[in-house]
């Protein structure tokens, strides 16, 4: 099997990938004032959308491939995506979106399907939708944040956890920034709106015998790290990424970090304590996200407004005294979603492909989304 990951970020490319697969950084858009700005190129953003969108053409045209999976936005940024999927199912390339369990609140979900053209015209191109979530946890079916033409696509997979690097013994070739166990993690995701939570954990105060690694993520502004750096002062080990956080979140005695998807889902995968601190600037999918799960016992949260060093104080000292048990939420994402590609490039050998036990609800409910490009295809 062969494949192509296309991604408009650079650091995609630093993670390894199987024989036959490769990488194409597409030039980076990054958000502005007004909207979608190039991150680099000096450019008008509509031409850049254009170069975008000719460099997907031209490499699908090529390619030609079976599968396409759009990751998040089912048309990219502006639409750049649209005749992408076009081409692809012109040919009888299979399309699928895959979708993150939580999208925003139905009225801006709605807003943004309604910006799309609407819910009927995006299921037109598309074979499948596949939402990374346990859907007893949150189902943006039901919630309203996916409209009921998309809703008949979709297909829950459970988290993309089980699997990742989490929970496996450290590589000993690859250096680590982790200091002797028992420590305490704060990790940032990629840190550009991160400062504030990371200042707070550096105040802290960790339990008697632990100390404390903070990993800022590689989009935090040099400025902010150069302060925490100061903050830290030798007393906690500030870093702005590592090569192996998963296996540093298994190891920790308590981890507290922001709500992206990523993050929690290799939290998830461990039985480390964990205390989520949700973005809720622009969307209100990480705290709806982190709602849900501590509902589901999986984790604590509190709100950024109003947290203070002593909180993450308190919450540290009863945090490492135990382990939290996730054993009741479905992580098998990464294991499902190889079997609902072969279903769908192999409809006749269905009854042999062990799909996800889940019965999709009837929902004929009012629609509410979607929302850099990340897509696949094989």
């Amino acid at each position: 099997m062969r494949g192509l990951l296309i991604a408009g970020h650079p650091d995609a490319g630093r993670d390894p990938l199987p024989e036959g697969w490769d990488w194409l950084i597409l030039p980076g858009l990054t958000r502005g004032p007004e909207g979608w700005i190039p991150r680099r190129l000096g450019m008008d953003p509509a031409a850049l959308r254009d170069l975008r969108s000719a460099a997907l053409l031209a490499t699908l045209d090529a390619l030609d491939p079976d599968l396409f999976i759009a990751d998040r936005h089912p048309f990219g940024i502006d639409g750049e995506l649209r005749p992408v999927l076009e081409m692809l199912r012109a040919r009888g390339c299979r399309t699928v979106l895959g979708l993150r369990e939580v999208l925003d609140t139905p009225r801006v979900a709605a807003g943004e399907w309604e910006e799309l053209g609407g819910a009927d015209g995006v299921a037109k191109l598309l074979d499948a939708v596949w939402i990374y979530g346990d859907h007893r946890v949150y189902d943006p079916r039901l919630t309203g944040e996916l409209p009921g033409p998309l809703a008949r696509l979709a297909e829950p997979t459970g988290y993309l956890s089980a699997g990742r690097p989490a929970a496996r013994p450290r590589r000993s070739d690859r250096p680590s920034p982790a200091p002797p166990p028992p420590y305490l993690l704060t990790v940032l995701g990629g840190g550009s709106d991160g400062a504030e939570l990371a200042r707070l954990a550096l105040q802290a105060t960790p339990p008697p015998g632990h100390r404390h690694l903070l990993i800022t993520g590689p989009q935090m502004p040099t400025a902010d790290l150069e302060e925490l750096h100061e903050i830290a002062d030798g007393h906690a080990t500030v870093v702005r990424s590592a090569p192996d956080v998963p296996e540093l979140i298994a190891e920790a005695a308590a981890v507290v970090c922001m709500g992206g998807y990523n993050t929690v889902a290799e939290v998830l995968d461990t039985t480390t304590p964990a205390l989520v601190v949700p973005r809720a600037r622009r969307r209100l999918e990480q705290p709806r996200r982190a709602a849900a799960l501590a509902a589901a016992g999986a984790l604590e949260t509190q709100e950024a407004a109003g947290l203070t060093a002593a909180d993450i104080t308190e919450w540290w000292a009863r945090a490492v005294t135990g382990r939290t048990v996730r054993s009741g939420i479905d992580l098998d994402g990464l294991a499902v979603v190889p079997r609902l590609a072969a279903r769908l490039l192999d409809p006749s050998a269905a009854h042999e492909i062990a799909a996800p036990d889940v019965a999709a609800p009837d929902v004929t409910v009012p629609a509410r989304v979607l929302p850099e490009v990340h897509s696949h295809a094989v």
